[in-house]
């Protein structure tokens, strides 16, 4: 089964959820990225965060969570689209550090001092959006609740989970995210939150039952109607335009060193890792292009 996110709303219209499997979706840019166990299990959850984030935009729009932190990931950089789009990388995948407790030391990872960035491409000529907060727990799951309740006035509730196989790989990873909205009933909003209290491990559920079977466990006996579900998927928006362009921006100096005392230039894209090669040739059509438009 396809990697899926599905929407749901209480019948009383004050309490949203949503709930994601991006297993597939994790395994495979884990293996892109060469990611070590505990950068997996970051890598995990931050994917199935942004698969929730990118549920919540509009068609067209574009959202990009950075999570910034002192510890040796130095970065994990998420991004989403609309349509279900979903790729990211790390600073140092290779990173690791020791499990605390018998668990996953994910904030060590990413390092408890540092922050979310989360900008948005609002599409159809609406103004980028960026919001910044401070890491509250590293956890990913706890940081996204955070910067939602903070900076979009939404309290929110965010679970994420990831699980590894006998290899190292990926075996169940997904998550929910749970919203309250202004005309949500106190008793409704406190029966979910026991809920959350009391959830078997979500690689149970979601293995058993996919996402369905995580809003059945959340709503509990809350009426809701499912609002839509649509699959998540990897798609990298690296093009050899956009590499272009990129070069373009560091200007005639720096592309003709490249040219002389390179002979060329290669650049690999950090999510999907193709790499982009320019020989003396290509260099000098670059650096004829940011000539005539600093001209004009």
């Amino acid at each position: 089964m396809a990697d899926q996110i599905v929407r749901a709303l209480c019948l009383s219209g004050g309490i949203r959820i949503l709930a994601c499997n991006t297993s597939d979706l994790a395994r495979e840019i884990c293996l892109l990225q060469q990611t070590s166990a505990t950068a997996s299990i970051a890598m995990g959850r931050g994917l199935a965060g942004g698969a929730l984030m990118g549920a919540l935009l509009k068609t067209g729009q574009r959202i990009a969570m950075k999570f910034e932190g002192n510890g040796p990931l130095r970065k994990l950089l998420v991004e989403a689209d609309s349509d279900g789009a979903v790729c990211g990388c790390a600073g140092n995948p290779a990173a690791e550090v020791e499990p605390l407790n018998g668990k996953w030391n994910v904030a060590e990872l990413i390092g408890k001092a540092g922050f979310l960035t989360v900008s948005k491409d609002l599409g159809f000529g609406g103004q980028p959006y960026q919001g910044l907060v401070q890491l509250v727990s590293s956890e990913i799951g706890d940081d996204l609740a955070y910067y939602l309740t903070e900076s979009e006035q939404t309290p929110s509730a965010v679970g994420l989970g990831a699980t590894l196989d006998s290899d190292g790989q990926i075996l169940v990873c997904g998550g929910f995210l749970v919203q309250t909205l202004p005309k949500a009933d106190q008793a409704e909003l406190d029966k979910v939150m026991e809920r959350i209290s009391k959830l078997p491990a979500l690689s149970s559920i979601l293995t058993q039952a996919g996402p369905e079977g995580v809003l059945k466990e959340l709503f509990g006996d809350i009426p809701y109607t499912i609002l839509e579900s649509h699959d998540i998927f990897f798609r990298c928006g690296c093009s050899q335009e956009k590499v272009e362009r990129a070069l373009i921006t560091i200007g005639v100096k720096d592309l003709a060193a490249m040219q002389v005392e390179d002979n060329g230039a290669s650049v690999t894209c950090e999510f999907c890792r193709k790499t982009y090669s320019f020989d003396s040739d290509n260099l000098e059509q670059l650096i004829k292009r940011t000539t005539n438009r600093a001209d004009e």
